[in-house]
């Protein structure tokens, strides 16, 4: 199953509602979920505010869904 899919899922929320939150129309939200156009970097930036996760997680790059601690991702924008 996607990711995505996964999370909305997860969260109980529907692709209109999270479409809305996205500021998208609910077709290209759908079209992301069965990968079918490519995420822009700004809603995958959303995306993963939203689920409390990693870019990497949503992308297949990682399994690890827990984001970074907030004070390593300071460090690194020092």
């Amino acid at each position: 199953m996607n990711r995505l899919k996964e999370l909305r899922e997860d969260n109980d929320i529907y692709q209109k509602d999270i479409a809305k939150y996205l500021n998208v129309d609910q077709s290209n939200y759908s079209k992301y979920e069965l990968e079918k156009i490519n995420i822009p970097v700004v809603i995958l930036k959303k995306l993963a505010d939203y689920y409390d996760t990693t870019i990497d997680y949503l992308l297949y790059r990682t399994d690890k869904k827990e984001p970074l601690p907030k004070s390593i991702v300071k460090d690194c924008n020092k």
